[in-house]
């Protein structure tokens, strides 16, 4: 359907890829990985023709629609929600506007023999035939669908977009995506601001849609779920395989084994041979066969092995000061702005060293709650910390709190205090800040090393309470891995507010569900939560037929 030949990038003097060519088939779901620099995002921009490859070009049939899901991207501030999700039928409503101006002008002109009169007949023929052969859709039942998927309520559908966050208005440019119906999806990290129930819904729409979709992202499950194919981007160059993210992980490694087993061969033959030529160089009876040899060596093609990325973040948890048995107790705890109710009656306690998870929908009150723990809002009812409770947060939008004008070594030191001051090096080296990267201003890292800046901060002092609202956005899957073991061997109490469920597998043993201003415990991890939730909605349904 869409290929791509001989794609190369280069700036600078650098190759990013070169030679690169595959082909999307109709209904191919390609997860495009490689660790962080190797091109993915690049790649996947000229797929969708915002950017043009130094060599090479992308062939696609003119008739067919590539939709393109950046990372960053800013919606129309001044039409609603509504509005501007409904551009996805901008094109229809452009000839339905044309066709009424045209019949209008046929219904008022009086030059009816006119080779004017006839051409503006052909052209509203031409037009209305074209406008009625598209299958015949309620736009506004299709917008509010949509809308609905992706975790909007009625009351948002009339709200300019102006007020809403960023990861909202992602999903706003997400639905514009969804509803233009491509042949081809392309999203970047679509995942990082939805919700459990939104990301469900999208894996849904995308493996029914029997759309082609190509995908970079660092949710696990995610990835696990949708893709069939998956595509490695590794010193520029690409690997296809006809698998799924966890397969590829297998087969990927079988490969780099028969690298690294071809690569010894090849050296030893090289080594045995060079021995001939260095005994034999000056043999006359020997001339010709260490010639041979020489022009064979000369003509050879080392084999090359995969790089392996070994940069490794190193994180560890200082043991944590004891606390009392129960760190946080709630009782008839109740958030109002305003007339709005965001939650109320919540009671729980936590007790000391649990792992637990707040989930639930955006918007319902996880963070709110967080910042009640936090004492940074105000609130009625009791919210209780235990005896020397000693908390450590890391919260949603930490790393756009940083000064954007500081390097990585003072953003540390500004907040280091103590004996730790004379450490900061090796703990911005255990954070991959080591030498000249130290120097770089926060401004111009990527979202994965704000995170990981953001987060030494936790190192800083022992705590007894983390609580980490989001913590994975923008980390990728190793750097995740290592987030998690970290947090399994920590021996305090953790709060986690995430999203991605593959990380909040095996680490939280007990789920707190935010949804219709109640807060609501679940025993259990996190898969056995969402078993009991989808039984729930197919009973709900079953009672509503």
């Amino acid at each position: 359907m869409i290929s791509a030949d001989a794609l190369a990038v280069e700036f600078g003097g650098t190759t990013l890829f070169k030679d690169i060519s595959f082909v999307i088939n109709e209904k191919d779901r390609i997860a495009l990985m490689g660790k962080n620099g190797a091109g993915k995002s690049t790649l996947l921009k000229i797929v969708a023709g915002a950017e043009s490859p130094s060599r090479g070009r992308i062939s696609a049939p003119k008739d067919k629609v590539i939709a393109y899901l950046p990372q960053h991207l800013t919606t129309d501030n001044s039409r609603t929600v509504f509005d501007e999700a409904a551009q996805a039928f901008a094109s229809v409503f452009e000839m339905e506007r044309q066709i009424e101006q045209m019949n209008v002008e046929l219904g008022t002109r009086t030059d009816f023999e006119s080779d004017s009169y006839y051409k503006l007949i052909e052209n509203v023929s031409a037009l209305s035939e074209k406008y009625y052969s598209i299958e015949e859709i309620n736009y506004d039942s299709e917008v509010e669908k949509t809308l609905f998927g992706l975790g909007f309520v009625r009351e948002h559908f009339t709200r300019p977009t102006s007020e809403f966050s960023g990861g909202w208005r992602m999903r706003i440019e997400l639905a514009k995506i969804l509803l233009q119906k491509p042949d081809l999806i392309l999203l970047d990290e679509p995942t990082n601001h939805l919700d459990i129930e939104s990301i469900q819904w999208l894996e849904d729409f995308l493996i029914n849609s029997g759309k082609a979709v190509v995908i970079i992202s660092h949710d696990r499950a995610f990835v696990d779920k949708i893709t069939t194919r998956t595509i490695e981007i590794t010193m520029g160059r690409i690997y296809d395989y006809k698998v799924n993210y966890s397969e590829y992980l297998e087969l990927r490694k079988d490969r780099r084994v028969h690298q690294q087993k071809a690569f010894d061969e090849q050296q030893r033959m090289i080594a045995d041979n060079q021995v001939f030529i260095d005994r034999f160089k000056g043999t006359y009876s020997k001339t010709l066969a260490v010639q041979s040899r020489v022009k064979m060596l000369e003509k050879l093609t080392i084999v090359e092995v995969d790089e392996e990325d070994n940069s490794a973040l190193r994180l560890k948890f200082p043991p944590s000061p004891r606390s009392g048995n129960y760190p946080v107790i709630a009782e008839d705890v109740e958030k109002k702005y305003g007339d709005h109710v965001v939650f109320s009656g919540v009671n729980f306690t936590i007790q000391r060293g649990e792992k637990l998870a707040f989930v639930g929908k955006n918007g319902e009150g996880k963070s709110t709650l967080v910042k009640a723990i936090m004492q940074e809002i105000k609130h009625s009812g009791a919210l209780n910390l235990g005896h020397n409770t000693m908390i450590g947060y890391f919260a949603q939008d930490q790393a756009s709190l940083m000064d954007e004008n500081l390097t990585v070594f003072q953003t540390i030191d500004d907040i280091a205090k103590g004996d730790v001051r004379t450490k900061i090096k090796d703990i911005l080296g255990a954070f991959m800040f080591g030498g000249d990267n130290s120097t770089k201003k926060v401004k111009i890292l990527s979202g994965g090393e704000k995170t990981r800046l953001a987060m030494i901060k936790l190192l800083l002092e022992p705590v007894n309470l983390l609580i980490l609202d989001e913590p994975t956005n923008h980390l990728d899957m190793k750097t995740k891995d290592i987030l998690k073991t970290a947090l399994k061997e920590f021996d305090g109490t953790i709060i986690l507010v995430s999203h991605d469920r593959d990380f909040l597998d095996g680490l939280a043993e007990k789920v707190y569900e935010f949804g219709n201003k109640k807060v609501k415990e679940h025993l259990g991890d996190i898969y056995s939560f969402l078993s009991k939730k989808k039984m729930e909605n197919l009973n709900e349904l079953e009672r509503k037929n």
